[in-house]
């Protein structure tokens, strides 16, 4: 495979430089080591700061949903690394407006050790903070040990319940953290992978997979997922990822979701649309209504080939949220 890029360790830092000067009315670089990208109008003074933060490449993800409606700030470390203590710290006191700070990121070691660090440390001087982890990723851990799941693409969902309700009048740190656990609990995916991706600073694909091949449950950074085969057909594909989804979520008849189909990196929309087509087939079937549905390139994983579905369980404040206003360049409502 081949990069577009210069020296590997300038990989990130360029990338940011790049994303600030292309997007200048909605990202500001911050922080000692410039590793923080925050809203162009942030502190918003008086609203509630939403923060999260989590390795590079995976974009839009994590920083690409700094915006209006959405997250203040956000800590970004190196490919596949999660975020330093100093700019979960410097994201923090960027996004405060004095109403308090949500930590709102992946349940990743790494990232948690760093911002729950962070947030002790910013606590010490006056400042209100929570935390929430995603852990959407069902192939990660049984339903039975849901703490113990990552947090995949569902991240955008939290992102866009959190930033609306924290976008609402008077709404307070403790009504924003409630939020952002309910749209958690709400949320379950599935990931596939057809091939791998490259580190631009390890130089090598992070695992390898034959030509013919296929890993169902797969993680961003290429752990280990439920089974490796050969390449089943599209709809077969979708045929286990909603029978896992649906038996872990208990959705049933009558209900309503939002579906995210999400590339993982190098598959095209029109194989994302291949998919979407069936899932909406076997929901309607089963007599679940889709409202809401996004199909594109929302958390990917360098240039791996491969897909994500993500089902969010609708209610009428979830609903609400989810259609409040929001604006990022790569994502608006």
């Amino acid at each position: 495979m081949k990069k577009i890029l210069n020296n590997p360790a300038d990989y990130v830092d360029e990338m940011l430089d790049g994303l600030c000067a292309a997007h200048p009315e909605s990202y500001r670089r911050a922080g000692e080591s410039g590793r923080v990208i925050v809203r162009a109008d942030a502190p918003v003074q008086g609203k509630v700061g939403v923060v999260s933060g989590g390795g590079s490449g995976h974009l839009p993800t994590f920083t690409g949903y700094v915006g209006r409606g959405l997250l203040d700030a956000c800590s970004i470390g190196n490919v596949f690394a999660g975020p330093s203590v100093g700019d979960c710290v410097d994201a923090m006191r960027a996004a405060d407006g004095g109403a308090g700070v949500l930590r709102l990121y992946g349940n990743y070691g790494g990232d948690r050790m760093n911002f729950d660090m962070a947030g002790e440390l910013l606590e010490m001087e006056g400042m209100e903070s929570t935390t929430v982890l995603v852990a959407d990723d069902i192939a990660s851990a049984p339903r039975e040990e849901k703490a113990k799941r990552r947090g995949v693409a569902g991240l955008l969902y939290a992102y866009k319940i959190a930033g609306a309700m924290a976008d609402r009048p008077g709404a307070t740190l403790g009504d924003v953290t409630a939020a952002a656990r309910k749209a958690v609990e709400a949320t379950a995916t599935i990931g596939v992978a057809l091939t791998p991706c490259i580190v631009p600073e390890a130089g090598k694909p992070t695992f390898t997979i034959a030509e013919n091949e296929m890993e169902m449950g797969m993680g961003i950074h290429g752990e280990p997922g439920l089974w490796r085969g050969p390449l089943k057909p599209a709809d077969a594909i979708v045929a286990e990822m909603m029978e896992r989804l649906l038996a872990d979520t208990g959705i049933g008849r009558g209900e309503r979701v939002s579906v995210l189909v999400n590339s993982l990196g190098a598959t095209p929309h029109e194989e994302l649309y291949i998919l979407y087509r069936r899932i909406a087939q076997e929901l309607a079937d089963k007599g679940i209504t889709v409202t809401f549905p996004l199909v594109g390139r929302y958390a990917t994983s360098m240039e791996m080939a491969g897909a994500s579905v993500t089902l969010f369980r609708l209610d009428e404040t979830l609903e609400s949220l989810l259609r409040a206003p929001a604006h990022c360049p790569f994502w608006s409502v």
